[in-house]
């Protein structure tokens, strides 16, 4: 039950979460990608305008095969790489924490694994998603492109560093004595205070524009559907994976005290 094999595990099991969420992605937010794509160059979109020019038209249609192109491998292998990547970024690091964990939340290996990857899904995924959740093409001023990746990834750091600090928190409660009960109420409180107060201080960012509500509300429910199915295949493969280990070193250590035994 050391960090590598932890690691490796959480690498497979990122693996196969980045193939799941790429299935996903593919059939449920793919098409709102197209719709959203669509409805931009129509021109149907707040700032943005479709070209009127007659010349504009003829350059668009010798471009229409070459962005055909573009879009499919987007579609395909580019988001198969992008959500077998984060996949296995988000595996390994799982995985880590999972070992670091291991004998602090006096639980068993396969249960603090689990307790880690669900509070990883609710501290990298839900919490920003729920401040700034994700956009589709043709929502959002470019210009602003910056300013709402500082204040995303500002929140993200914020949610995560007070789920790492309330996790250390509940391991000080148990070796304190408290109750389970205990250590779970408190840190979740102060989880919730902090990401809430942080959700409140921060600037709300609000440029839908005159974006179909129906689009936009399909986009992002996608997002976050991928998003929960690769973090719930890192969690159920990586506890199944660290139960298997732990069950088969207990087993070996049972052998062995066995034997020395006789």
């Amino acid at each position: 039950m050391n960090p590598s094999n932890f690691l490796i595990r959480g690498l497979l099991a990122g693996l196969l979460a980045g193939l799941v969420a790429f299935g996903v992605a593919y059939v449920v937010g793919e098409p709102q990608v197209d719709a959203a794509i669509a409805i931009e160059e129509s021109g149907g979109v707040g700032h943005h305008h479709a070209p009127a020019a007659a010349e504009h038209e003829h350059a668009a249609s010798e471009d229409e095969l070459t962005t055909e192109v573009s879009r499919r491998t987007q579609s395909t292998w580019g988001l198969l790489t992008g959500t077998v990547g984060i996949g296995l970024a988000l595996g390994g690091i799982t995985s880590l924490a999972a070992a670091f964990a291991l004998g602090r939340l006096r639980m068993s290996p396969a249960q603090s694994t689990a307790v880690v990857a669900g509070i990883g899904f609710v501290a990298f995924s839900l919490v920003p998603f729920l401040k700034y959740p994700a956009n589709p093409p043709a929502v959002g001023d470019p210009d602003s492109i910056g300013h709402r990746s500082d204040l995303f990834f500002g929140f993200l750091l914020i949610s995560i560093g007070a789920a790492i600090a309330e996790t250390v928190l509940a391991g000080i409660l148990l070796k304190r004595g408290k109750s389970a009960f205990q250590a779970t109420v408190i840190p979740v409180l102060g989880f919730v205070v902090i990401t809430s107060v942080a959700a409140w201080l921060l600037p709300t960012v609000n440029e839908v524009g005159t974006f179909p509500a129906d689009t936009l509300w399909f986009f992002r429910r996608a997002s976050i559907l991928t998003s929960a199915a690769e973090w719930a295949t890192i969690g159920i493969v990586l506890t199944g994976l660290i139960g298997r280990l732990y069950a088969r070193e207990s087993a070996e250590q049972a052998r062995r005290e066995l034997a020395a035994s006789l």
